[in-house]
């Protein structure tokens, strides 16, 4: 046994100073600019990352980039905000109307003040 052990130790300790002398280093292909899109029984299954996705959506390098075009004076006008142009706006109906909104034509106004007693002297009004 002891026979068999050392016989396998020594077959282990020339392998290594074997593979030096045939050794051939195989180096990877570099990687193809492409997206991988796997199939696997029928079923498509996306195995893109977003960076490769993102560098697809990216214009090509021969396109010219040209500003949006500037638009005319009617054009601006019609994409201004409704409340500038004085058309209707609902946020703005529902804070004029207040609690109102939706159970009365009328806007909601504050309490009026309980009217003033004869037998009392008129309150005093803070300067101004």
């Amino acid at each position: 046994m002891a026979r068999l052990l050392s016989l396998l130790l020594l077959a282990c300790a020339t392998l290594p100073a074997q593979a030096d002398e045939h050794t051939v280093v195989v180096k990877a292909a570099a990687p193809e600019k492409g997206c991988v899109e796997v199939e696997v029984q029928g079923k498509r299954a996306q195995s893109q990352s977003i960076s490769c996705l993102n560098e697809k959506l990216l214009p090509s390098s021969n396109t010219v980039i040209r500003p949006p075009p500037t638009l005319s004076g009617a054009e601006a006008t019609v994409q201004r905000p409704s409340n500038q142009l004085g058309l209707y706006n609902r946020a703005a109906l529902e804070h004029r109307m207040g609690n109102a909104f939706g159970k009365s034509v009328t806007p909601q106004r504050p309490a009026p003040p309980p009217p003033a007693s004869p037998l009392l002297p008129p309150p005093l009004l803070p300067p101004r």
